[in-house]
């Protein structure tokens, strides 16, 4: 049984940049009593984190290999919990997901990789409903914010009636070189991820009686904002959709369509062929590992750096004669708030009454209100900004 295990969160990738922050945030704020461990290859390194953080509390330290399925296994089985900053995941994941569903152990995660997420659901989401494990991805800045957002936005709206809604993304700050990794995947990965798409789609219930739809949108100048806002085609929408097919509270017909906006017409118009030209690169394997060097991974920003970042989604939904327009706002998104967001996922599973769920669901089906009030005194906000 879960409950009988020695931990309640184990941190694997713990000695890592963005596994160290969230390990001190889980040492800060993990309430009394709860059990954590830290999990990673090299045993010094987790031995000198553990000294690090102070000795407040009693860690347990597990050494663990995505290449040794046998230490996989033996990391699920040791605790209720799973976080993981190990990636990229299409590399380095699907070992931990595979052993958390067959133990029955709850796994989150901060990839932002469709192709891979639908993969694992292709792979792991049946045994894992059968285990009782819940796999949540996308527990950082993907895709909690709007995941939770739009969620939260929803629930302003009144029930049973049909819900168009667009969220509108603003960030500043020093991206990850995992994230950037990961988009630069992402990119050379297209054929793969729309096979893989079309093989989840297959196995994934028909939705009856409800309509669920993405907007393909187009670049524009948008009020709500004060901005210019170009389609945003990261793994956050894909999200949102996923939790408005499973919960019937976005009623019986809803769309969502997601930007990224920016003030300044040339920065939109320099963001567009960046892209384009990222994408393009990403295509041949030598201009690609030319991409991936320059990205970096491990070292991040300065405490100083991080302390300038911020962030803001915005959403504007309507439905039933009204509309709403709400924001989540936080501060560096790439790494504060990435491993808060993370570690505070990991302790609401652990701890909190949640609904029931089982198999690959997301943070609004798994969490929803009680993640968005950890957050909320976290200091990340969620607020109404205008409703009529």
């Amino acid at each position: 049984m879960a409950a009988e295990r020695a931990h309640d969160v184990a941190l694997f990738g713990a000695t890592g940049f963005t596994g160290a922050l969230t390990a001190e945030y889980l040492v800060r704020n993990a309430p009394a009593g709860t059990r954590l461990a830290l999990a990673g290859r090299n045993r010094t390194k987790l031995e000198q984190l553990s000294e690090r953080l102070g000795g407040e509390r009693e860690l347990g330290l597990l050494q663990a290999d995505v290449e040794d399925a046998r230490s996989m296994q033996e990391l699920a089985r040791a605790t209720r919990v799973v976080i993981t900053t190990v990636g990229p995941y299409i590399e380095y994941g699907e070992p931990l997901v595979a052993a958390c569903a067959e133990a029955g152990t709850d796994y989150v995660d901060l990839t932002g990789e469709p192709a891979w997420v639908d993969r694992m659901y292709v792979r792991h989401h049946a045994r894992a409903v059968e285990t009782g494990a819940r796999i949540v991805h996308a527990c950082g800045f993907d895709s909690i914010p709007h995941d939770l957002g739009a969620y939260f936005t929803v629930k302003q709206l009144p029930e049973g009636v049909p819900i168009q809604m667009e969220g509108f993304v603003r960030a500043g700050g020093k991206l990850s070189g995992g994230t950037l990794q990961s988009a630069i995947g992402n990119f050379s990965r297209l054929r793969e991820y729309a096979a893989v798409s079309r093989e989840r789609r297959k196995l994934e219930p028909r939705l009856e009686g409800r309509g669920v739809h993405g907007i393909s949108g187009r670049p524009r100048r948008e009020p709500a904002v004060n901005a210019w806002v170009l389609p945003f085609p990261s793994i956050d929408p894909q999200i949102v959709l996923r939790s408005a097919r499973a919960l019937e509270r976005y009623g019986p017909d809803f769309s969502y369509g997601h930007y990224f906006a920016v003030r300044r017409l040339p920065v939109a118009a320099g963001i567009v062929g960046g892209v384009a030209g990222v994408m393009a690169l990403s295509q041949l394997p030598p201009t690609r590992n030319w991409l991936l060097r320059r990205a970096g991974s491990g070292e991040g920003p300065s405490t100083e750096e991080r302390e300038k970042g911020w962030f803001k989604v915005r959403f504007v939904g309507q439905g039933g004669g009204r509309r709403v327009v709400s924001e989540v706002a936080g501060g560096d998104p790439g790494y504060g708030e990435t491993s808060k967001m993370l570690a505070e996922s990991a302790l609401c599973l652990a701890h909190d009454e949640l609904p029931p769920s089982a198999g690959q669901v997301t943070t609004a089906v798994a969490m929803g209100d009680a993640l968005t009030e950890r957050l909320q005194r976290a200091g990340i906000d969620f607020s109404v900004l205008a409703s009529s």
